[in-house]
């Protein structure tokens, strides 16, 4: 049997690990992107998982970051849940743990703790109070002393209750909150700073066409061929064998048969440092007579692309 190797080389994974300047941007994502900075409006990105809604808020901060010292270079992110309230994108406050500790004061004859300490700023609270030069000043909430620019990652808002990105509406139009919790104190923008929200959305619900309104949208469709070849040189290296057309037919094929769950550009990244770390090409496949050792290989690493059981069997009967 194949030896099928698990642990990567140190060289595979250096080379397999996400760059965001090599983050392949078609002219239409691009044109969104630079609308939305313009207009300073959400950018809201659709499109099958794994098409790089999520990775292209790391690629517009690092972008950012280099124009403009006071940007981060990386995203602020929020993982939308089911039971996600507009609230938990600002703030949490740990109500369990500061009851708790105010008896366990009041007992020991102490001071009851300040409810500051267990109130928690998230990554839209965060990204607006790093802008207010008074919510700084103050050191409360946030020990950052410079203000500073960020990008805003509110990941798979379709998780969320419906109610959601309407209640959100005002935060991300007006970018101020009140801490209800610490006698409302009002945090807001500082008018010196940007702040710029990017939001992606798996389409599993309908979102509020008041959200909609005020967002700039745009679908990620899953790649061409040319752009898939784009996207591997740019993440495998320009010079690297996998990038070859013959392994992207044979992956267009294996999706074309996949019923249930069609591998997104993730699972090709995925796959192709698999055979690479397995030096597939060595054997220079023949693609019309695949040996036993190469079927093998192959049946092992469809692993990585298929996702369910009925999509795993109906690629493995090419191999038959």
């Amino acid at each position: 049997m194949t030896s099928f190797k698990i642990s990567l080389p140190e060289r595979s994974f250096s080379k397999g690990a996400f760059s965001p300047e090599n983050y392949v941007l078609d002219k239409g994502l691009h044109a969104a992107v630079q609308v939305a900075l313009t207009l300073g409006q959400p950018l809201l990105l659709t499109g099958e998982p794994g098409t790089g809604k999520t990775l292209l808020a790391y690629r517009i901060a690092h972008d950012l970051a280099k124009e403009d010292a006071h940007f981060l270079p990386e995203p602020l992110v929020f993982h939308t849940k089911t039971t996600s309230k507009a609230t938990d994108m600002l703030y949490t406050y740990d109500a369990l743990r500061h009851f708790h500790d105010a008896n366990l004061s009041k007992t020991q004859g102490k001071e009851a703790p300040d409810t500051s300490h267990y109130i928690q700023l998230q990554a839209l609270g965060k990204a607006i109070a790093m802008t207010d030069e008074q919510a700084l000043a103050t050191g409360q909430f946030i020990s950052q002393q410079e203000a500073r620019s960020s990008v805003v990652l509110i990941d798979e808002i379709d998780k969320a209750p419906r109610d959601f990105p309407n209640d959100i509406l005002h935060e991300i139009e007006h970018y101020n909150f009140q801490i209800k919790e610490a006698n409302n104190l009002l945090i807001q923008k500082g008018e010196a700073q940007r702040i710029v929200v990017v939001l992606t959305s798996n389409s599993e619900k309908h979102l509020p066409e008041a959200f909609l309104r005020r967002c700039v949208f745009y679908h990620i469709p899953f790649p061409s061929k040319k752009s898939l070849i784009q996207i591997v040189k740019s993440q495998l290296g320009e010079q690297s064998a996998y990038s070859d057309g013959e392994l992207l037919d044979h992956f267009l094929l294996l999706r074309s048969l996949m019923k249930k769950k069609k591998p997104a550009t993730a699972e090709l990244l995925a796959w192709l440092r698999i055979l690479e770390v397995n030096d597939f090409l060595k054997t220079n496949p023949n693609w019309s007579r695949l040996n036993i050792e190469q079927k093998q290989l192959l049946r092992q690493s469809y692993a990585v692309i298929a996702k369910t059981q009925e999509d795993l069997k109906e690629i493995e009967k090419w191999l038959a």
